[in-house]
């Protein structure tokens, strides 16, 4: 295998269990086919997680709530393909203003230089050439864990490839790229659309739309072609049982032979560079949209096959 730098790394940083699951499960699941070392950080348990599946609202699952997400979560990311689950070790800090927000161990509360050194060691462990986090504007799900990811996300990225910050997580690694997902109002509108297209009902109504309105449109830099890895997100969310209704008709309205066809690809944002392992700087957009997250890196440009339509 040699040395672990020599094999591409892909490092995603989730808020809670089944987010690996709804935000670019096909991406890792194409990246693990292809050979791509695949991680995930995921930094709390979920334990204010609703259980939105009825046949599992009982007093047992509830009572052992964080066990039962993390056996959901091992279940989902076998399927995605994951190669290592890292639990960062922080409280769920449920919706802001709630008591759990105001919880002394949830993620959000944390201290973020403390956070942060817990991310940078695992990046230094790990030495990953791609991270994946969410974008610095949310104002489509404010959600606190989510805001925590970005904000101790970033800065463990620009920290992991300094000797001098945090002296004791590790020899420094500089990851190459520094990607945010993109939060996609154009999906769910092609979903939308195609729910009135076959005349069935559609789960998005006027709030729905609304909010996709309010949504930041991203114009991403980058997409992934899941088509061949569609089914995967599907089968990765009936995984986290308790949160997931599987008569949901949000998540499965749609026959899976015809949700295969929407809007078949996941978009990301390049963020930041650190060209040659060099100190990270702000990434400017590339000429082209990319199809590849390792495009450019030397070494592993391509690691995705062209695909053909």
């Amino acid at each position: 295998m040699g040395d672990v730098s020599d094999v591409p790394c892909l490092l995603t940083i989730h808020a809670h269990p089944d987010d690996e699951a709804s935000k670019g499960a096909g991406t890792v699941a194409r990246y693990h086919e292809a050979g791509v070392r695949c991680v995930l950080i995921c930094c709390t348990g979920g334990e204010e997680g609703e259980i939105l599946n009825p046949a599992l609202d009982t007093d047992e699952v509830r009572a052992d709530l964080a066990a039962v997400r993390r056996r959901e979560l091992d279940e989902a990311t076998a399927i995605i393909g994951y190669d290592e689950v890292v639990m960062l070790g922080y409280r769920d800090s449920g919706m802001a203003e709630s008591e759990a927000n105001a919880h002394p161990g949830c993620f959000a509360s944390a201290d973020l230089d403390e956070a942060t050194e817990r991310l940078v060691a695992i990046i230094r462990r790990v030495r990953p050439h791609v991270m994946v986090i969410y974008g610095d504007d949310q104002t489509g799900y404010p959600h606190p864990d989510h805001l925590r990811v970005h904000e101790a996300g970033l800065a463990a990225y620009l920290a992991a490839g300094d000797a001098h910050r945090y002296p004791d997580a590790g020899p420094a690694f500089q990851p190459a790229k520094l990607y945010y997902t993109v939060h996609s109002a154009a999906r769910f509108r092609a979903i939308h659309e195609k729910f009135e297209e076959l005349g069935l009902e559609s789960p998005f109504d006027d709030e729905w739309r609304a909010r996709w309105d309010a949504m930041p449109e991203d114009a991403p830099t980058t997409s992934i072609d899941i088509a061949g890895h569609a089914d995967v997100r599907r089968l990765a969310l009936l995984a986290h049982a308790t949160q997931v209704d599987p008569d949901s008709k949000f998540w499965f309205g749609l026959p899976p032979e015809v949700m295969r066809t929407v809007h078949p690809h996941d978009e990301y944002r390049l963020a930041w560079i650190a060209p040659n392992s060099s100190d990270p700087v702000v990434a400017e957009a590339p000429p082209h949209l990319e199809h590849d997250l390792f495009a450019g890196i030397t070494g592993f440009d391509p690691v995705l096959e062209a695909v053909v339509p």
